[in-house]
């Protein structure tokens, strides 16, 4: 190669993204997004289209895979590079080409290189099978890139190249010329780019020699001599064939019925891939006005699916910022009114050990608890939401996906959207099924909804692939706590022993200390609260012994501000005075004693006090208070709608300490997640959180560096009942 060419060739990107059809593109981004993955038709489409193979190569072949592991076939290079990367080609592909200006000759120009390029191809392949050439797809790919030098200069250069094409109105010819005028012509262009991926192939001198004269390419090496052959058959099917047949006999000694069949063949081919892609390849040098209209709607669409993924982007954010199902679903439903103005989601999510999907989140207020108890096993059922689930696709109520006859439940459903119908979305992670979305729709505007139905599929992929992560998360969790909860178990034993001697001296000793006191002195009080508290440690203390068993709650009959006004006291002298904690108290007298568990709520409150102390390392402020509420005051519990007015006890404990770090108070209540570092296990608030719903309470946490920490406790008045 010449050093002019070099100098030029290290001048242009060779990695830049090539231009490619929007059909194409669109096409392959649907054919990603569905489950399970067709890795075929994959392929099939990149194998149409010399700018997606090109890309798949040169990713394919970097120089440490080394010469024996080369990638010589499409179908190779997508084995290797997988879906998932396939996708993102697309994608990017579609975000960077949405910037390109629309205009008829940009997309006209490149159908009529991309069908020149694709017949070329399937006549290569046919040629080589028909003079016995051995290596059939590499004669298919030679053909297909033998222009591929014309889209490099045309990315690298599109003012001076665009005018060159108008110039020279593609002869041959006059066409070599202006390339050269530029810096190198397409066919050196093209050897190359092919070059670079190292194929130890004589596709790259396929390329390079197409556009020479005949009497050269007489004593070439096969594959020179049918990519030539195909190049001149391809550029001659709609004009007089007999020079193109005639150049075909003197090369390749191909009779013309011979060659008659094969240019026929090979016709047909092109034609049937160009309308399984949807592209209008009829009369291609004077398009009318609906074929071009066709073309620019198509890169309309192109440019409304790259503004749906960059919208997409900021959902995803948030949502990866979510450590629940239901947050998760939230954002999502989120999501989709910011991006398709969608108002009525439900969203039913797989149940592994019912093998049923499970109702997770309605529309909001009066819907999530209606929509909760819906349960709908898998097996033996019809209805659209299990056909989605089983087939993996989505399906719509109106039948203009796929034919269906309504179930009863799909009618129940439709009316909970208060919607005429719907559209179930698969969930769907890799293979593994995570729920169906179902989005109520009128059917009138199921035809808008239907244009943007890969995006969302796509949507609802990326949200089933952080739940099943986050679910696996969890998964893991609890077997780590298990291990956790399991290890301690063999010496919980000699552990309780040894400490009850010890807790049963100093009951000893608080007796005597009694004795000696008058009997109206006020430590008589403080001795008997410290005795209930050392029973209390006790009790917890035998537990170990029966770690891993159910625990039985012993209920009784408890004055919640009694209970908080005793620990307040146990606590000044031994850990408010020493850390400089002031404890302030607003209790409300209205409150009735509850039947709850006393030393499980005890267990709770003193951790939070101990909690919010060591929040204070340089003293503070902690403020305790009751409050008696009703149902309608409280609206964040309990939303049966059959459920009379309900009161509760709610209980506060806020500090004036420096907030709980965000990256903690997602996962706050999981177990081993620590406030304090080594030597704490992060149990105190998992424990908390598990005892309070024992007693079918919440307890909830408000943190911000500047206001400190707020947690609320709030337990159902109607527990003294049960």
């Amino acid at each position: 190669m010449k050093d002019r060419s070099i100098k030029f060739f290290n001048k242009i990107e060779a990695a830049k993204s090539l231009p490619i059809l929007p059909h194409i593109l669109l096409k392959l981004l649907e054919v990603c997004n569905k489950k399970p993955v067709e890795i075929e038709t994959i392929s099939q489409i990149i194998n149409k289209d010399a700018s997606l193979s090109a890309r798949l190569m040169s990713m394919s072949n970097p120089v440490c895979y080394g010469p024996s592991n080369r990638v010589k076939s499409i179908d190779q290079a997508v084995l290797l590079l997988g879906p998932d990367t396939i996708k993102n080609i697309a994608i990017s592909s579609i975000v960077q080409q949405s910037f390109n200006e629309i205009k008829n000759s940009y997309i006209s120009s490149l159908k009529i290189l991309w069908k020149h390029s694709l017949m070329s191809a399937v006549l290569a392949k046919m040629i080589a099978e028909e003079v016995s050439y051995s290596n059939h797809d590499e004669a298919y790919l030679a053909g297909l890139f033998h222009d591929i030098g014309k889209l490099v200069l045309w990315v690298n250069f599109p003012k001076e190249y665009t005018e060159a094409l108008q110039a020279t109105k593609s002869n041959p010819a006059l066409l070599l010329d202006s390339e050269k005028r530029i810096g190198a012509s397409h066919d050196e262009t093209g050897a190359w780019l092919i070059n670079s991926w190292a194929l130890q192939s004589f596709i790259a001198d396929a390329v390079l020699y197409h556009h020479e004269p005949k009497h050269r390419i007489v004593d070439a090496l096969p594959l020179v001599k049918i990519v030539y052959v195909a190049n001149i058959l391809s550029s001659g099917i709609d004009r007089d064939r007999s020079d193109a047949f005639g150049i075909a006999k003197e090369v390749l000694g191909l009779e013309h019925s011979v060659l008659d069949t094969i240019v026929s063949s090979s016709d047909k081919k092109v034609r049937q891939a160009a309308e399984s892609l949807g592209i209008n390849i009829e009369n291609l040098d004077n398009l009318d006005e609906s074929a071009c209209e066709r073309d620019v709607e198509k890169q309309k669409e192109l440019v409304r699916t790259a503004i749906n993924i960059s919208q997409l982007q900021g959902t995803l954010q948030n949502l990866f910022e979510c450590h629940d199902a239901d947050s998760m679903l939230k954002v999502v439903r989120q999501g989709l009114q910011i991006l398709f103005d969608l108002k009525s989601v439900l969203f039913f999510l797989y149940n592994h050990e019912k093998d049923a999907l499970q109702g997770d989140i309605g529309n909001g207020e009066g819907y999530d608890l209606l929509i909760k108890e819906i349960v709908i096993p898998v097996q033996g059922k019809n209805c659209l939401l299990t056909r989605t689930l089983a087939e993996k696709t989505s399906l719509d109520s109106f039948g203009h996906i796929k034919e269906i006859n309504l179930t009863i439940i799909d009618s129940q459903i439709i009316r909970l959207s208060e919607k005429e119908g719907m559209l179930c979305i698969p969930m769907l992670s890799q293979e593994n099924c995570v729920g169906v979305m179902v989005i109520g729709i009128d059917e009138a505007q199921f035809h808008i909804l239907f244009k943007d139905l890969n995006f969302i599929n796509m949507f609802a992929n990326q949200v089933a692939v952080v739940i099943d992560a986050e679910n696996e998360r969890k998964s893991k969790a609890k077997l780590i706590q298990s291990e956790h909860l399991t290890a301690p178990s063999v010496i919980a034993d000699k552990v309780a022993h040894e400490v009850s001697n010890s807790l049963s001296i100093m009951k000893n000793y608080l007796k005597i200390l009694g004795l000696k006191l008058a009997k109206d002195s006020p430590a008589q009080e403080e001795i008997i609260i410290v005795n209930e508290e050392i029973d209390r440690i006790n009790l917890i203390i035998n537990e170990l012994s029966n770690f891993l068993e159910p625990k039985v709650i012993q209920k009784e009959f408890v004055d919640i501000n009694t209970l908080i006004s005793d620990l307040i006291k146990i606590t000044h002298e031994s850990l408010l005075v020493q850390s400089g904690v002031e404890a302030k108290l607003s209790l409300e007298t209205s409150i009735p004693p509850i039947m709850t568990d006393k030393n499980g709520l005890k267990q709770v409150v003193i951790n939070l006090i101990k909690n919010a102390v060591e929040a204070m390392s340089d003293g503070g402020d902690i403020e305790i208070s009751t409050r008696l509420i009703t149902k309608s005051q409280n609206n964040g519990f309990n939303k049966r709608a059959d459920k009379k007015e309900q009161e509760f006890v709610e209980i506060i404990i806020s500090d004036s300490g420096s907030g709980i770090p965000k990256e903690i108070k997602s996962n706050l209540f999981e177990p081993f997640v620590g406030l304090k570092g080594n030597g704490h296990s992060g149990l105190g608030l998992s424990i908390a959180h598990s005892i309070i719903n024992g007693l079918k309470g919440t307890i909830t946490c408000e943190s911000d560096e500047t206001i400190g920490t707020i947690f609320k406790i709030l337990l159902p008045l109607n527990l003294r009942y049960n």
